[in-house]
């Protein structure tokens, strides 16, 4: 039997019920969305992580007011997050070792995307080079998204900065696609699957499906025209047989593999 060069399952570590305005400008009523990991088992390179999640002191109300500060918990409607849901816990739970976590990507660093970047001391973290300098010093309308404290305890991390579009492992099986617009060092992955095709992970690239199809943003978006010309690039990918999921749509996050169900 052949090994495949690639595995994709997914996690959601950090279900949030908010308003759909929020994410979606003049939506109306709630939504509860995931909050998408990719676990992605490359044959050579160990495994990887596509975003980290929410960080585990979300969990109690006491604890994430001093990681995310006054009000955030409630404000993200993160209240349904439980220390259950953070990806250190779902990884040990699938068997994974975290020590044998390779290589950690970033879409980007917002709160709910590098929350556990900490659990990985030893990875290569993998981020664009313009994210690093906003998360490090945000201008002062984004800052919100951005939680210090998540990633305060590791400046001194391997970090791999990247500007624009790199096949990582320069063997096809998994490209990053800078995709700015949501913050200015977005990015997504496109992975090449061996029975499944290829898939693009993209994150805030969007936000939901609904976004994408009517080009609307989002309020918080740090660049309106960049997340347009954003927008554009995904549905070059889609006309090209490449089958596009944002973190945070619940039907894309239902689509794609979880809990230890496998893509190759």
């Amino acid at each position: 039997m052949v090994t495949p060069r690639l595995r994709l399952t997914t996690l959601d570590a950090g279900p949030f019920t908010l308003p759909k305005g929020d994410l979606l400008y003049g939506a109306s009523g709630t939504v509860t969305v995931p909050s998408t990991v990719a676990v992605i088992e490359h044959a050579t390179h160990g495994p990887i992580l596509f975003d980290t999640g929410v960080n585990h002191r979300v969990a109690d109300p006491d604890a994430a007011e001093a990681h995310w500060g006054p009000g955030l918990r409630a404000a993200y409607g993160a209240e349904g997050f439980t220390r259950e849901h953070a990806v250190d816990a779902q990884l040990e739970r699938l068997g994974y070792r975290l020590a044998d976590v390779r290589y950690v990507l970033y879409s980007h660093l917002h709160l709910d995307h590098a929350g556990g970047m900490t659990y990985f001391p030893h990875a290569v973290h993998v981020a664009q080079h313009d994210e690093l300098r906003h998360a490090w010093w945000p201008d002062r309308w984004t800052a919100r998204g951005y939680a210090f404290a998540d990633y305060a305890g590791g400046r001194n991390y391997d970090f791999l900065e990247l500007s624009g579009d790199t096949d990582l492992f320069r063997d096809g099986t998994l490209t990053l696609v800078r995709t700015a617009g949501h913050t200015p060092g977005h990015q997504g992955v496109i992975l090449d699957l061996d029975h499944h095709g290829r898939i693009a992970l993209m994150g805030d690239a969007a936000h939901l499906q609904q976004g994408l199809e009517h080009n609307v943003p989002m309020l918080s978006d740090w660049n309106t025209q960049e997340k347009m010309l954003t927008y554009g690039r995904l549905r070059v990918l889609s006309r090209s047989g490449i089958r596009v999921f944002l973190s945070h749509d619940p039907e894309h996050f239902a689509a794609l593999p979880h809990d230890g169900e496998f893509w190759d």
